[in-house]
């Protein structure tokens, strides 16, 4: 079932969501001092081309004032961007029946597409002890 979703959610979102995301970590590549960022928008992309059976943790200890300025400086750069591209891809999706599970998913990724520091991407069926779930779709 969840190849069928994520065959599904590739061709109506994931492939767009995750070419926003690569074009936000080419951005932060080209500006060299926000690689690290960088790095979380492929990881990301990579979350967004495939996300089911995956699921999205809060790393023990990940809620220092480093992160959280990361979250911070984050948001300002391409968080709000990707997340207003999230709620453009829900739309549609939500006006046709079959797509309002896929359309729920979208709105799920919000909050980690504008904090995505200090969370990392985990098979659903392997989460690591200590760890929180975030979201999983």
């Amino acid at each position: 079932m969840k190849t069928l979703l994520n065959l599904i959610w590739f061709v109506f979102s994931g492939l767009w969501l995750a070419i926003g995301y690569a074009i936000a970590g080419v951005i932060m590549y080209v500006l060299i001092i926000t690689i690290p960022f960088g790095v979380a928008s492929f990881r990301m992309a990579g979350y967004a081309l495939w996300p089911f059976g995956r699921a999205v943790v809060t790393k023990p200890g990940g809620d220092n004032v480093g992160i959280a300025f990361a979250n911070v400086i984050w948001f300002l750069l391409a968080g709000l961007w990707i997340a207003i591209g999230h709620v453009i891809t829900a739309v549609p999706l939500f006006l046709s029946i079959i797509g309002i599970p896929l359309g729920i998913g979208n709105l799920k990724m919000i909050p980690i597409a504008c904090f995505p520091f200090g969370k990392t991407v985990v098979p659903s069926n392997a989460i690591p002890y200590g760890y929180t779930q975030v979201v999983q779709l």
